[in-house]
């Protein structure tokens, strides 16, 4: 029984052509936590991300989520992948990219139009929803990204660099996104840039050059 964890790594190790990437990782994520993630490019943080999602099989060791302190199949979670994940060709209009962040597995689609328009009121979208993604600046996509990410309403939200691209003025805009989140959600954001954000966290993780993950609390 683990009354308090809802993600868990156990002895993960990842390799790519024979490079190891991740090395034995072993942590666990509470219901609540603000895990921090920082390290060098190339390191291997996205990769734990994509990890931690199950958008990535690990060489070894496993995943596991907790629902209610019992092992669970899937949890409700939002993520926001780094810009160059995505195809900005696809036509797709910014208000459909948003709403596809509501779709809950393959046959469900979750309608709750408050949260929509909340959503897009408090990322600066509202103005842009018949805009395809691919007339977008860096910024104004990144904002759609994040957009997506919350909609639904997740219990889990996977932020990877989410302030790429954005002017001062809305990473200010983020920052205050994050304090709200963090009083009902758990949050794992990758970030190069760590002055707030680390004093947001309770935790903060290093994935060093090395690939092995260090924690400090």
């Amino acid at each position: 029984m683990e009354e308090n964890a809802i993600i868990r790594l156990q002895d993960v190790s990842v390799s790519f052509d024979r490079r190891v990437v991740l090395r034995d990782i072993d942590f666990t994520i509470d219901k609540g936590d603000f895990v921090a993630i920082t390290g060098p490019n190339g390191g291997g943080k996205t990769t734990l991300l994509r990890v931690i999602l199950k958008l990535l099989k690990p060489s070894s060791g496993k995943v596991v989520y907790f629902n209610e302190g019992k092992p669970a199949k899937r949890l409700h979670i939002g993520y926001l992948p780094q810009k160059n994940m995505i195809d900005v060709r696809f036509p797709i209009t910014v208000g459909e990219t948003v709403r596809s962040g509501m779709l809950h597995g393959f046959f469900g689609r979750h309608h709750n139009d408050r949260n929509f328009k909340d959503t897009v009121e408090t990322t600066g979208l509202t103005d842009l929803l018949d805009r395809p993604i691919g007339d977008l600046s860096g910024g104004q996509l990144q904002r759609t990204l994040l957009a997506r990410a919350i909609v639904s309403n997740p219990d889990v939200i996977v932020l990877d660099e989410p302030l790429s691209y954005v002017d001062k003025q809305f990473e200010h805009q983020i920052y205050r996104i994050l304090e709200d989140l963090r009083q009902t959600k758990t949050v794992i954001i990758v970030s190069h840039d760590m002055t707030v954000i680390s004093g947001m966290a309770n935790r903060n993780l290093t994935v060093d050059e090395k690939s092995v993950l260090n924690s400090c609390f």
